[in-house]
Order: structure tokens, then C-alpha cells, then sequence
């Protein structure tokens, strides 16, 4: 897997509310979901405690400021499933990028005083190898 800092939603960034991730990616004014699907990894890499599920939303907007976003997707997971490498189930961009994208998360019931989030676009995910035996 190849992971680039400009292509980083979330460092590693603890989740103690219902937040977004911490960079905005600049996607361009163009269609990026068009063509071979690209890779999008959301993975927790610190086990979480406390609350009941995070939610975790793709969002665009025509300005980085988000004064309008819009949601493409959106996942969750219960506290049981919020362990260190549970991967979120979007795996790929969704399609209707508007420029900007980022991912929001939301807590349902009490704040985690633990718990983070790697959250990228990627390339060569780690479950798309192929065995040449």
C-alpha cells in the first residue's frame, strides 16, 4: 500500500467528539470516481472506548470552507468493531466530487477518550494483490 501525505484525510487523528478530519484534499473541478475506482483506506488505528458507534461521511463542497457539503457516503461501526486495523467499508471515492472533499465523523453516545483514525486516498490496497503461483 502506498500512502502519500497529500492524500491524507486523517494522521492518526483521536476521535474524542464528533469532528472532521483534520485536512481538506483539493480535488479539482473534475469527475475523480470516473474510470478505475480510486482506492480510499479508513482505518482505525487505535482501539476505541466508550461510545456506542462512529459514523464515518465522505463529504464534498464547492469551496474549502464547506459552507454547503454534501454527502457521498457514509459508514458505521459499533464499539465492539472499533478495534486497532477494523478497516470502514468505503473502500473506493465515491462519485460526485464538487472540488473539495473531506470525511466527517460522528459519535453516538458517550465521548471515546480513546480512539483514532488513519483515514487516506491510497494506492495498491492491501487486499488487491494477486497470488502468481
Amino acid at each position: 500500500m502506498i500512502l502519500d501525505e497529500q492524500g491524507l484525510f486523517s494522521n492518526n487523528q483521536a476521535i474524542t467528539a464528533s469532528c472532521v478530519s483534520t485536512n481538506i484534499l483539493d480535488m479539482g473541478k473534475r469527475e475523480v470516481s470516473f474510470g478505475t475506482p480510486i482506492d480510499l483506506l479508513i482505518k482505525v488505528t487505535e482501539d476505541f472506548n466508550n461510545l456506542t458507534s462512529l459514523s464515518v461521511a465522505v463529504q464534498t463542497s464547492v469551496d474549502e470552507a464547506f459552507t454547503s457539503p454534501v454527502k457521498l457516503a457514509e459508514a458505521s461501526m459499533v464499539l465492539a468493531s472499533l478495534k486497532k486495523d477494523a478497516i470502514f467499508p468505503i473502500q473506493f471515492l465515491p462519485k460526485g466530487n464538487l472540488g473539495f472533499m473531506r470525511l466527517s465523523y460522528t459519535v453516538t453516545g458517550t465521548a471515546p477518550t480513546k480512539g483514532k483514525i488513519l483515514a487516506a486516498v491510497i494506492d495498491g490496497a492491501e487486499q488487491s494483490f494477486h497470488n502468481i503461483d
